[in-house]
């Protein structure tokens, strides 16, 4: 199967690790990495680093993009970026004793004929052998309906779908007449959808089943502490697992995205996608930057995975226990 990744809106990831934040204090800085990011870039990183061929769509400013091209060259990423005039943009990353806060820019504005050229790049990708990530925000320029569009185009070629964004964009994607293949909502954004609370699995379950009768083929839930939902084939189940050490959040998500398309390329079962896609996330959380452990590592993760059934989703049954 050929995997291409996606980014709109690349963005340079700035994390600075300070030992305590307190807003309004001066903070001394006990490091400063920079990493080529943005959350196709991410998923492009990890899938390299578990041996899968991957190609990188995106809009890259010309300013700074050799970071982005080092990250190609080293890992063996096919660079199908299309570059544009000024910076890309620079994301601050802050990671304390507690948590990590991210600060977000924008990036810089794209015009109509550049978007319709990556677009027709990655369209001419599509194909019945081909699986492609949509992931990250839109940057200025881009109307919020693109990636119901895109994925519109992208599955009347026979390709599968997987998209990972929020807010309007995500909103009008999942409304659309043409839903993706699979999709990676947490809690807050499934209830953005839905216009109703969803708060416990059993809240995830209801909601992810209206989704997968909507044509969705597999819908995966982060639930945070609690592991992630899988629903697919009328079958629900979660995976947990609790992290070792943490030494960075950043891009834990991508990497789960990472490994459900890894699991996809290798038509994995619904327990080995959920095994495989937790250990992705939990292994990267060892690493700094868009990285994963090395293949026994990973293996031995998630064979360590809690599996549990969550339910049924025949129309009529959805969160009946199995």
């Amino acid at each position: 199967m050929r995997v291409a990744t996606v980014t709109f809106n690349p963005a340079i990831d700035q994390t600075v690790t300070v030992d305590h934040l307190v807003p309004g204090e001066v903070h001394r800085a006990r490091a400063v990495r920079q990493n080529a990011g943005g959350k196709g870039v991410n998923v492009a990183s990890c899938l390299a680093d578990w041996g899968t061929r991957v190609t990188a769509f995106g809009l890259l400013g010309r300013e700074n993009a050799g970071l982005f091209e080092a990250l190609c060259a080293e890992k063996g990423i096919a660079d199908r970026f299309r570059r544009i005039a000024g910076a890309t943009r620079v994301n601050l990353k802050i990671v304390d004793d507690r948590d990590t806060t991210d600060i977000n820019m924008d990036g810089a504005a794209v015009d109509a004929a550049t978007l319709a050229e990556q677009v027709g790049m990655v369209e001419a990708f599509a194909g019945e052998d081909s699986l492609i990530v949509l992931s990250g925000s839109l940057p200025p320029g881009c109307p919020p309906g693109l990636y119901a569009d895109l994925i519109g185009r992208l599955r009347a070629r026979g390709a599968r779908v997987l998209l990972d964004t929020s807010g309007l964009p995500l909103m009008l994607a999942l409304q659309g007449s043409t839903p993706p293949s699979i999709v990676k909502p947490n809690l807050r954004e499934l209830a953005d959808w839905a216009g109703e609370r969803v708060e416990t699995t059993e809240d995830a379950l209801r909601v992810a089943t209206r989704l997968a009768a909507r044509g969705v083929e597999l819908v995966v839930v982060s639930m945070g502490a609690e592991g992630a939902l899988f629903v697919r084939d009328s079958v629900a189940i979660t995976a947990r697992l609790r992290a070792g050490s943490v030494t960075s959040t950043v891009g834990a998500g991508d990497a789960m995205v990472a490994g459900l398309v890894a699991a996809l390329a290798e038509e994995a079962a619904l327990e080995d996608i959920a095994r495989l896609s937790t250990a992705f996330a939990v292994g990267k959380l060892g690493l700094a930057g868009p990285n994963l452990p090395d293949r026994a590592t990973i293996r031995a993760l998630m064979g360590q995975v809690t599996i549990a059934t969550a339910g049924r989703t025949e129309a009529g049954g959805a969160g009946e226990t199995a």
